[in-house]
């Protein structure tokens, strides 16, 4: 009995050991739940070339990848947001050093090359709508916005993040929840970047293929 008795008090004494270290840093927490978030974003994205891959020739008589993509718009579409990535991570740099002038800098960059991206790409839904390729005409078209639309709406939401984060700047300077924010928000957008590469090389270069 006596053993029993020191063996729970033991135990005990553990679990008030590692209660007394406390939860783990905010820092920590926060970071391990935004890497979930992209992670959950990139299996989304998988689901959805995995429909698209799927799809891509069920165009059900209609018009084709080949007849509708146009490969110099895709590509100035390329450059802008990887040209974006790289203001990106100017700016990251400029937060290192805590230097504000190079951050709204390289923030402005940033979202200037976004805008520019998604006025492309809108242009090309409108063009492609304009001719009878609309979501619904089939199942390829249907998978093409579905994926190209997603991407394109979480670039949406990146500059809506951007310009929210410029404006805590202003408010809050180099605060450490302010900082790690910023360097969240480089984590989504690089991997916006490496996505659009994906969908580039899948749907366009592979799409003008006979």
């Amino acid at each position: 009995m006596n053993v029993l008795v020191e063996v729970e008090s033991v135990h005990q004494a553990e679990l008030l050991d590692v209660s007394e270290a406390g939860p783990a840093p905010k820092r920590i927490i926060a970071g391990f739940g935004f890497w979930i978030f992209l992670l959950s974003d990139i299996v989304m994205f998988s689901a959805l070339f995995a429909s698209y891959a799927v799809l891509a020739k069920a165009s059900a008589g209609g018009p084709t990848g080949a007849q509708l993509f146009d490969l110099r718009n895709a590509g100035m579409e390329t450059a802008f947001l990887l040209l974006s990535s790289y203001s990106c991570g100017l700016m990251s740099l400029a937060i290192n050093s805590r230097h504000q002038l190079g951050t709204v800098f390289g923030a402005v960059v940033t979202f200037l090359l976004g805008a520019a991206f998604l006025n492309l790409e809108l242009r090309e839904f409108q063009d492609m709508i304009a001719v009878g390729a609309s979501p619904q005409r089939s199942a390829f078209l249907s998978a093409f916005f579905t994926l190209v639309g997603c991407h394109g709406l979480h670039v949406v939401v990146g500059l809506v993040w951007l310009v929210l984060m410029m404006v805590q700047l202003s408010l809050r300077g180099f605060q450490d929840i302010v900082v790690r924010r910023l360097h969240c928000f480089s984590l989504f957008w690089h991997a916006l970047d490496i996505i659009w590469v994906l969908i580039f090389t899948i749907v366009y270069l592979m799409g003008v293929l006979p």
